[in-house]
C-alpha cells in the first residue's frame, strides 16, 4: 500500500482518527508518520528485567509501607488522609511530617509557608454565650440542614443554659 499522504513511498503506518464518531484511517510512511508526530521507532526492553521489576516491587512496598502509617493519637493513616483530604489531630502534623513536606512541594512547588500567620481574635471580641432564643433558633436550622452533630451541640449548650 502506497502513502496517504506523499504517495511516493510504501505505508507502514496505519493512523487511525475518530472525531465525534466519524472513523478516518490513514496509510502512512515512516517520514510523514514522523512528519506528524508518530512514533515509528520499536522501544527495546531493559535488559535487566528483574532487577526493574524487583526495583517496582520495593518502590511499591515502601509505599504501602507509608499508607499504612498511623497516628498515635487518632490512629488515622496516610491512606485516610488522600481519601479524605483532612488529617485526624494535631499530632498527625508531626507523624505525617515528610510525606506531607514531600505534597505541599508538588502543589505549592515550596514546603515553607510565605504568606499571612494566623492571628487569634481578641478575646474582646470574641461573643459570649448565646441567648436561649438564638441557640433554639441554630438549633432548628441546624436539623432542618440536617446538621446532626452542630444540633447535638447545640442541644447540649441549651440544657445548660436552661
Amino acid at each position: 500500500m502506497i502513502c496517504d499522504v506523499c504517495r511516493e513511498q510504501e505505508a507502514t503506518v496505519q493512523l487511525t482518527h475518530v472525531v465525534k464518531g466519524d472513523v478516518t484511517m490513514l496509510h502512512l510512511c515512516p517520514r510523514c508518520a514522523a512528519e506528524r508526530g508518530v512514533e515509528t521507532t520499536v522501544t527495546t526492553p531493559p535488559k535487566n528485567l528483574l532487577g526493574e521489576f524487583l526495583h517496582s516491587v520495593q518502590q511499591q512496598a515502601t509505599a504501602e509501607q507509608i499508607d499504612a502509617m498511623a497516628c498515635g493519637f487518632c490512629r488515622m493513616t496516610l491512606k485516610d488522609f488522600r481519601a479524605t483530604g483532612r488529617l485526624g489531630c494535631a499530632h498527625c502534623y508531626e507523624t505525617f511530617e515528610t510525606p506531607l513536606r514531600e505534597l505541599l512541594r508538588r502543589v505549592h512547588h515550596s514546603a515553607k509557608h510565605v504568606g499571612r500567620t494566623y492571628a487569634p481574635p481578641a478575646p474582646d471580641t470574641v461573643e459570649g454565650p448565646a441567648s436561649v432564643g438564638d441557640l433554639r433558633d441554630r438549633l432548628r436550622r441546624a436539623i432542618a440542614n440536617e446538621e446532626f452533630e452542630l444540633a447535638a451541640s447545640l442541644r447540649d449548650q441549651l440544657r445548660v443554659l436552661e
